[in-house]
């Protein structure tokens, strides 16, 4: 396309050219050619009137020399009243284009070696004809034809160049975004997921690059939104299958406890097993962050879950506070979303500590973010790291790292993030900051909020 264009405005620039040059320069060379015949005529004009009067040798040949053309100019007085014929300067015109001239009684001009000459013929007082010869030189013809021809020629091949490196920057512009345009769908069809094209260029291009972003967008939403799906589904499935091991714990001895005990272990396994398989199969892009318009109440949420969880803490003997939830909190979430977050960290809460252990959920409500701490008092995380790492995907056995992903892609969705430190009830303290301006907290501000270090990983063990 680049090359095409580039040619065609060559071929119509020439062609342009061609037409304006060729016969703007015919002109030019007219013009040379009008000029120095009219000089001619004028010299011829400045000696008729002395003819008229006299036609003494002496005399005219001083109004000869005073014409300033004594070298290019002659005078032929033909014979009458008893004198001679009279020629004056050089001749260069042939004896019977003289005659001719003389005869017909108007101007001729007449080819010569070196140029061209101008005949002239003057009336005088006797009756008779003179004929005035003005030299013209080839070099007074063509006086200053070819330097206009060349300005001429200059000035097209400028215009040829420039309408080419015009045509070639457009070329340029109009064949890039379409080339990005096919890389990118080369891309997205081999599995890279996040190629995008830039939104530039001619308008048409530029509206086929949003289409094939936001189609690409699509893509990547409908593929993370079934893998998430089968992993999230299967995730809360997590929750109730805890409470169902738990009481299955309580069952006592016997085959049908035992069956049961069994049974539930054994949906444990398949559901981490449907968990992992999904995650291995999740595409590399990160999750959409939430809409503008979603949304919900934070204490709300809090209440709710605490409600469920207070049954089975009730039957463990584990003593449980709830803090900051008397007022509305509005977090950018969905609420679905949040009470999936707060099920996984409660659920590893009475996942993987003793029964009788305490634990406790906090929200905290400051001018740009919300802050929910969900803390226990068991053993604490010996390994943070590792349990962030299972967090981002290296699940291990009895544990496949979703409850810190969920919990952290939501934290993250507003520009906030999870954090694991120790808790004032002696075990781990998991911080949840929902930044409600979109921007990510700078450390510094954390430290200022909270008098515990907090350790930065994941949960999930």
């Amino acid at each position: 396309m680049r090359w095409a264009l580039v040619r065609v405005c060559l071929a119509v620039t020439t062609m342009v050219v061609v037409a304006f040059a060729v016969p703007l320069g015919l002109v030019v060379r007219e013009m040379a050619r009008d000029r120095a015949f009219s000089n001619a005529e004028r010299e011829a004009a400045a000696v008729a009137p002395a003819l008229s009067i006299t036609t003494d040798r002496d005399k005219l040949e001083r109004v000869v020399a005073s014409a300033g053309a004594d070298s290019g100019m002659a005078v032929h007085l033909p014979a009458a009243d008893g004198r001679a014929a009279l020629d004056l300067g050089r001749q260069r015109a042939a004896d019977r284009d003289i005659e001719a001239v003389r005869r017909m009684g108007r101007a001729s001009t007449t080819t010569v070696s070196g140029g061209s000459t101008l005949l002239q013929p003057v009336a005088l007082g006797s009756g008779t004809i003179a004929v005035v010869e003005v030299y013209v030189p080839e070099s007074e013809v063509t006086h200053g034809v070819g330097t206009a021809w060349a300005v001429l020629a200059g000035v097209g091949l400028a215009l040829i160049v420039g309408s080419v490196a015009v045509a070639d920057r457009l070329g340029v512009r109009m064949v890039r975004p379409a080339q990005r345009l096919v890389r990118g769908a080369h891309e997205l069809g081999e599995g890279r997921l996040g190629s995008r094209v830039p939104e530039d260029g001619p308008t048409e291009l530029r509206l086929a690059a949003v289409a094939f972003n936001s189609m690409a967008d699509q893509v990547v939403q409908l593929l993370a939104n079934e893998r998430e799906l089968a992993a999230d589904l299967s995730h809360r499935l997590r929750t109730p299958l805890t409470v169902l091991r738990l009481n299955a714990a309580s069952l006592g001895a016997g085959p049908a406890a035992e069956q049961t005990r069994a049974a539930v272990a054994q949906l444990e396994r398949e559901v981490d097993t449907i968990i992992r398989t999904a995650r291995e199969a999740k595409p590399q892009t990160a999750m959409a962050t939430a809409g503008t318009g979603a949304g919900c109440d934070a204490a709300a949420v809090v209440r709710e879950r605490m409600e469920f969880w207070s049954a089975l803490a009730e039957d463990e003997g584990r003593t449980w506070r709830v803090a900051g939830v008397d007022a509305p909190v509005r977090i950018p979430v969905a609420r679905a979303d949040l009470a999936a977050a707060l099920d996984a960290l409660l659920g590893n809460v009475f996942r993987h500590t003793a029964e009788g252990t305490a634990f406790a959920v906090d929200v905290h409500n400051a001018e740009d973010a919300v802050i929910v701490l969900v803390s226990d008092a068991g053993s604490g995380i010996s390994d943070p790291e590792s349990a962030m790492a299972r967090g981002r995907g290296s699940g291990s056995a009895g544990s496949t790292g979703l409850g810190l992903d969920i919990v952290r892609r939501l934290a993250e969705s507003t520009g906030g993030d999870v954090r694991i430190g120790s808790s004032v009830l002696g075990g781990t303290e998991v911080r949840i900051w929902f930044q409600l301006d979109g921007r990510r907290p700078a450390r510094g501000r954390v430290h200022r909020r909270r008098t515990r270090k907090p350790v930065t990983t994941g949960l999930d063990h």
